[in-house]
C-alpha cells in the first residue's frame, strides 16, 4: 500500500515552491540558511525546470538538481519533487507543434506561457513519460526526497482540447462508454434538431455552433477531458510507484469553487497517495476567509476526512487579479492555521523567494524583494515556530458537525446555454449555504449525493440540479432512517445525460420532498419576493420562484407577493423518522439562518451562538487527544467557552493566556490571533 505522508517528515510541512535555477548557486546558500532560521521543514522543486532538465530530446543534464538536492538534505529539508510536464521545453514545440490545444473556435494556442498541452498528444504522453522515467531512476533513493509532485495543477488554463487528435480520441473514449452509436444517440438525445449519428466517424468536439450545442454532448465532453487528464497523471504517477516505492505521489489540486471548475475532484481524490491543495483568496467583496474555511472543508473531504496538506497559498498579495491587496499584519498566520485547523498537516506558499522576473514577479513570497527586514519575512518566521510547537496534532482528523453535497458534474451540467435563469449561479448557492452553517459556527463535510450520509444528522443540498436516480433514492433513505435533509430549488432536474427525470419537477426528490413543481418563474434583475413565516416573520427572496404544490409537505413560509402570491416558499416533510425541507426561492445567507436553524433544530445539531460572528472554533481529534483550534478574524477581541480545561500549545504566556498555557472554562483569543488549546481528557 502506498505511503500516505510526505516521507521521512516527522513534524508539520512549512516551506513553499522554490525555483533556485533563477538565481546563481551562490544564492542557495543563503537561501538555505533562511531557511533553517524560518523552520522550513519542505520544499518543492522543479516544477517549471523541463527545459533545464532535458535541454535537447534526450539529453539530460541533472548536475544543478544534485547540488540542490545534496543542498537540502544537508541542511535538513525534505523535497517535494516535481515531475516538470506542466511546461514542455521549447523543443519539443517546435518538433510537435499538434501539442499546442485547439479553442473550441479553432484557434491553436502559442508557445509561451505554461500549461499549454494536448492531453491527447501521443508526442506529449511519451516525451512526459521519458522526463518522468529519468527522474525517477535517478532521484527515486536520495535521501531529501519526500514526495513526488506530478504536474502542476492540472485544468488550469487549459482543461479541454478540441483538435483533431482529440476529436478521435473522444471518439474511442464515448465507444468504451456507451458501446454503440446508438447508445450514444440515446444518451444525448439526438433526435433534437435532428443530430443523430449513423457511425462514430460523424462525431466531433463540441466546437463553436451558432447557437447553443447538444448539452449532453458538452457534457460529456467535460467529462473525456477530465479523464484523459486523469490518465496522463495516473501514467507519470505508476511510473514514479515502480521505480521509486514507499514515495507518495500527489498533484496539487484547486478545489476552491472560486478557482477551478473543470476537473472532478472525487474522482482525482482516489487517485492520489495525498490529497493536497492550492488555495489563494479571490478579492471579489466577499468574505475571503469563510472561503478559505470551504476550501479547506471540501479539500478534506476530497481525502474523506484524512488529513491533506495545503502545498500553495500567498504570504500575501497575489499578482493576477484586477486588484492584489496585501494581507494584514497576522492574516498569513491566521489563514495558515485555519488551514490546519481543517485537516491541513501543514502551510506551504508560492513561493520561497520572490521572482524578479517573469509574469509572477509581484506574487508575494515567503523572501520578499525586499529581504529580511520586512514584516512578511518577521511573520513567515513567527509562522514556522508556531508549526513546531503544533507537532502533536500530526495524524488528528477535523470532527465535523453537517454535511453538504456537492458534485461538479452537476456543476457542469448546470452551466450549459438556456437554462431558466442567467442569474442562478450553482456556486453562489454553495457558497450562501455555506456561509450559513458557518456562521452558526458549524464545521461542513462535503458528500458526494451516492456517498454514504448516515453519520451526518443534517445534510444540506444547495445546487443539484443534475441528480442519478441512484441518489434520489440515496437521500430517500437518508432521510427515511432519521436524517435531516435542506434542499434549495433547482435541485433534482435532471439524470446523468442532462435528460429531465420523467414526470413533474423536482424528478430525483419528489417523494423524499413530498412535492411538485407546476412551474419555474425566475424573477427579473429588479424583482424581490416577501415570504412569510411563523409568527409573521418576513424574509427577503430574489432571481427565482416556483409554484410549488405539496403532496404531503407542509407549507412553513408562504409567498406573500410576486408570480406565485399565496402559494408555499418553504415546506417541510416528515418521511419515516427524517424530514425534508425545501427552499423554493433564492434566500442571502442571513435570510437562511432561520431555515437552516429549524432544521438544525430538527436534526438535534445543537447552535453555538455565544460564539462571536467570524471567529471560528474547530476541533481536530486523534490518538493524541482533542485539540480546539481558534480562529478570530473579527476585530475585537473574543472570549470563548470552554468545554473544560487543556494547555494552550500555540502562544502560552500570550496576551490571554496563563505563563504555563493551563485554561479553564474559557479562552480569550485576541482580535485576528489564533489559538490552540490541547483539551484534557
Amino acid at each position: 500500500m502506498p505511503q500516505t505522508t510526505p516521507k521521512g517528515l516527522h513534524r508539520l510541512a512549512f516551506g513553499g515552491d522554490y525555483n533556485p535555477e533563477q538565481w546563481p548557486e551562490s544564492v542557495w546558500h543563503e537561501d538555505v540558511r533562511l531557511m533553517r532560521e524560518a523552520g522550513v521543514t519542505m520544499v518543492s522543486v522543479g516544477i517549471f525546470s523541463w527545459a533545464l532538465l532535458e535541454p535537447a530530446p534526450g539529453r539530460y543534464d541533472f548536475g544543478w538538481l544534485d547540488r540542490l538536492l545534496d543542498l537540502l538534505h544537508e541542511h535538513g529539508v525534505r523535497v517535494d519533487l516535481g515531475t516538470p510536464t506542466v511546461a514542455p521545453p521549447a523543443w519539443f514545440y517546435r518538433a510537435h507543434p499538434e501539442a499546442l490545444p485547439v479553442t473550441a473556435e479553432g484557434m491553436r494556442y502559442s508557445y509561451g506561457s505554461r500549461g499549454a498541452i494536448c492531453h491527447s498528444s501521443a508526442a506529449y504522453r511519451t516525451a512526459a513519460a521519458g522526463i518522468t522515467t529519468e527522474l525517477a531512476r535517478r532521484y527515486g533513493g536520495h535521501p531529501a526526497l519526500a514526495l513526488w509532485h506530478v504536474h502542476n495543477e492540472y485544468g488550469v488554463p487549459v482543461s479541454a482540447c478540441y483538435c483533431d487528435g482529440c476529436a478521435a480520441r473522444f471518439r474511442r473514449w464515448l465507444d468504451d462508454t456507451y458501446g454503440s452509436v446508438e447508445a450514444v444517440n440515446e444518451a444525448w438525445g439526438t433526435a433534437f434538431w435532428g443530430q443523430r449519428y449513423s457511425s462514430y466517424e460523424e462525431i466531433v468536439p463540441p466546437r463553436a455552433t451558432p447557437t447553443a450545442g447538444n448539452p449532453a454532448q458538452q457534457l460529456d465532453y467535460r467529462r473525456f477531458a477530465d479523464v484523459t487528464i486523469r490518465e496522463n497523471f495516473r501514467t507519470e504517477r505508476d511510473i514514479l510507484h515502480a521505480l521509486a516505492p514507499g514515495v507518495p505521489v500527489t498533484t496539487n489540486f484547486m478545489t476552491a469553487l472560486s478557482q477551478c471548475d473543470s476537473i472532478d475532484y472525487w474522482a482525482w481524490g482516489r487517485e492520489v497517495d495525498l490529497v493536497t491543495n492550492d488555495h489563494y483568496l479571490i478579492t471579489d467583496g466577499r468574505r475571503t476567509h469563510v472561503n478559505l474555511a470551504m476550501a479547506a472543508d471540501l479539500t478534506r473531504s476530497v481525502a474523506g476526512g484524512a488529513p491533506w496538506l495545503l502545498l500553495e497559498h500567498s504570504t500575501s498579495g497575489v499578482n493576477w487579479q484586477p486588484r492584489n491587496p496585501a494581507k494584514r499584519p497576522g492574516e498569513m498566520a491566521r489563514n495558515s492555521l485555519a488551514h490546519v485547523a481543517r485537516g491541513s498537516e501543514g502551510a506551504l506558499f508560492f513561493q520561497w523567494r520572490q521572482s524578479r522576473r517573469g509574469a509572477e514577479k509581484f506574487h508575494s513570497a515567503m523572501v520578499p524583494h525586499g529581504g529580511t527586514d520586512t514584516r512578511i519575512w518577521r511573520e513567515v518566521v513567527a509562522l514556522g515556530a508556531g508549526l513546531e510547537a503544533l507537532e502533536e496534532v500530526r495524524g488528528s482528523r477535523t470532527v465535523p458537525d453537517v454535511a453538504m453535497l456537492w458534485d461538479w458534474h452537476s456543476w457542469w451540467a448546470q452551466n450549459l446555454e438556456w437554462r431558466p435563469s442567467a442569474a442562478h449561479d450553482a456556486r453562489e448557492r454553495a457558497d450562501s449555504f455555506y456561509e450559513t452553517l458557518y456562521d452558526r459556527h458549524l464545521t461542513v463535510d462535503f458528500a458526494h449525493p451516492e456517498a454514504d450520509l448516515s453519520a451526518h444528522p443534517l445534510v444540506v443540498v444547495p445546487a443539484l440540479y443534475l441528480m442519478t436516480e441512484a441518489a434520489g433514492r440515496n437521500l430517500r433513505e437518508y432521510v427515511e432512517n432519521g436524517g435531516t435533509l435542506v434542499v434549495s430549488y433547482f435541485s433534482g432536474i435532471v439524470d446523468e445525460h442532462d435528460a429531465v427525470h420523467p414526470g413533474a419537477h423536482p424528478g430525483a426528490l419528489r417523494d423524499v420532498l413530498g412535492l411538485t413543481v407546476d412551474e419555474w418563474s425566475p424573477l427579473l434583475d429588479d424583482q424581490r419576493v416577501t415570504v412569510t413565516g411563523p409568527d409573521g416573520a418576513t424574509l427577503t427572496g430574489d432571481v427565482w420562484t416556483e409554484f410549488v404544490r405539496p403532496r404531503g409537505a407542509e407549507t412553513v413560509w408562504t409567498y406573500a407577493d410576486g408570480p406565485a402570491a399565496g402559494g408555499p416558499a418553504v415546506t417541510r416533510h416528515r418521511l419515516g423518522r427524517g424530514t425534508a425541507w425545501y427552499v423554493s426561492t433564492r434566500l442571502d445567507a442571513a435570510s437562511l439562518d432561520s431555515i437552516v436553524g429549524a432544521a438544525c433544530a430538527d436534526a438535534g445539531v445543537a447552535a453555538r451562538a455565544s460564539l462571536p460572528r467570524d471567529v471560528e472554533v474547530v476541533r481536530r481529534a486523534g490518538d493524541g487527544g482533542q485539540y480546539l483550534f481558534v480562529v478570530n478574524h473579527s476585530a475585537e477581541d473574543a472570549e470563548v467557552p470552554l468545554d473544560g480545561s487543556g494547555t494552550e500549545l500555540l502562544a502560552g504566556g500570550a496576551e490571554g493566556t496563563p505563563a504555563d498555557g493551563k485554561v479553564d472554562g474559557k479562552i480569550t483569543v485576541p482580535a485576528g490571533a489564533v489559538r490552540v488549546v490541547r483539551l484534557d481528557a
